[in-house]
């Protein structure tokens, strides 16, 4: 059976956590690749709402491994305070159903107090990080002077990596006006939570490559979407990882021939939290009505999402650059009732026709949509589950989106009820 990747295809949001707990009922195993805490996935199981940011969904399944993969910036706190509020709901999460890579670059006090110190320096020029610490955490990273959750097993090394690591960010602080920070502020807090996230600790390459060699089922979950991708996004109105499937294999230490369907999520309509371009956003009734219906509301930090219609050119260049295989299309009910809907087939930029959403930042902001308008339905799609439940206008309007982003539509959600869904194709028969 082939191992799925489930990537969001528009800017995050998009029902993901639904579409990864459907799944994970067929999966053996569930791995995030990448990303942080910052990333929300609310799941309704026989009617209890569970809200995950840094576990994978996969944990509230019996007798499924979940894996926090190297790719994943992870904050041990979090971490904790997440396992401990699914206790709450009847959920165990122990080293043998969850394991973290050792190599996994950890989230510490600094980053967050940096992120808010920098976001708040930048005024009006504000990208709409979460404040969690997500891209300074990124930035260590990729500069080499990260600690790792395998650093907590030596304190030695331990001091002195954040000797070095203060060194640098201390004259960031100096230059923002912000209070510096003090090696014991960052080394006592990690001592006291490291006999709780080390039994956690793995070597996840070398189990995920077994897992795979026995034949067990692997489904990749991927955080955000792929507008918010570091290369591929809407820069730098971005996250500071790659959310793309290419991600999914080096996010775990696995090769990417490990990767056999590439399933993207996306709404019927469009959302975005925080600041950047949106072409096809609506800040009128229908705009607000389209919130209120599909509450476009945070899972982590409760902000207002905006909304708009669907931007058929922007799910089509992700279906091209994250190598998707077919959508699973969500959150269709939220358009009943409608007396038309608008889609977005194209773009104009400086009075020319183009057919995909430019890199230049300028560019983009300037972009204006063009429209197909279609037919809306009255009847309603919620809770369908199968084609001869959906009005014709709503078949009609998923025909035409496949169409017009170059993909198959492979699943249909029509509620956040995990059963509430249309099955066409299989992402995970060979």
């Amino acid at each position: 059976m082939a191992n799925v990747a489930v990537v969001g295809a528009q800017w995050g949001d998009e029902g993901k956590g639904k579409i990864v707990d459907w799944l994970s009922s067929r999966a053996d195993v569930v791995v995030r690749f990448q990303g942080g805490h910052n990333a929300g996935h609310t799941l309704v199981i026989n009617g209890v709402e569970y809200k995950l940011s840094l576990l994978p969904s996969g944990v509230v399944r019996q007798n499924k491994l979940s894996v926090i993969g190297n790719g994943v910036v992870f904050d041990p706190w979090a971490f904790i305070r997440e396992v401990n509020a699914i206790k709450d709901k009847g959920v165990s999460v122990t080293p043998e159903n969850l394991i973290v890579a050792e190599n996994v670059p950890l989230i510490l006090p600094v980053h967050s107090a940096l992120d808010k110190a920098r976001e708040e320096a930048k005024g009006a020029g504000k990208i709409g990080t979460t404040g969690r610490g997500i891209g300074p955490a990124y930035e260590d990273k990729v500069a080499r002077r990260a600690i790792r959750l395998c650093d907590l097993t030596d304190d030695a090394v331990l001091v002195e990596k954040v000797d070095a690591l203060l060194a640098h960010h201390n004259a960031l602080f100096r230059a923002l006006g912000a209070p510096e920070m003090t090696p014991a502020e960052i080394l006592e807090p990690l001592r006291q939570i490291a006999p709780q996230v080390l039994p956690f600790a793995a070597v996840v390459w070398k189990q995920l490559d077994e897992l795979r060699r026995a034949g067990k089922r692997i489904l990749f979950e991927g955080a955000q979407g792929t507008m918010l991708d570091i290369d591929h996004g809407t820069y730098p109105y971005v996250t500071s990882s790659n959310t793309v499937a290419g991600n999914a294999a080096a996010g775990c230490g696995m090769g990417p021939r490990s990767i056999g369907y590439v399933l993207g999520i996306c709404k019927a309509y469009t959302t975005r939290v925080g600041s950047g371009p949106f072409p096809t956003e609506l800040t009128d009734e229908i705009g607000e009505l389209i919130g209120q219906k599909g509450k476009e509301f945070g899972v982590v930090t409760g902000r207002k999402r905006r909304c708009g219609w669907f931007d058929a050119v922007m799910v089509r260049q992700a279906v091209k650059t994250g190598g998707i295989d077919g959508i699973a299309l969500t959150k269709l009910d939220v358009l009943d009732g409608f007396d038309e809907i608008k889609v977005c087939v194209g773009y104009k930029l400086d009075g020319k026709e183009i057919d995909y959403y430019p890199s230049n930042a300028g560019a983009q902001a300037r972009v204006e949509p063009i429209y197909e308008t279609f037919e809306g339905w009255k009847d309603t799609t919620r809770g369908a589950r199968s084609w001869a439940e959906l009005p014709a206008q709503a078949v009609k309007y998923v025909r035409h989106i496949e169409e017009l982003i170059q993909a198959p539509v492979a699943l249909l959600s029509t509620s956040p009820e995990r059963d509430d869904t249309i099955l066409m194709t299989d992402p995970f028969a060979d």
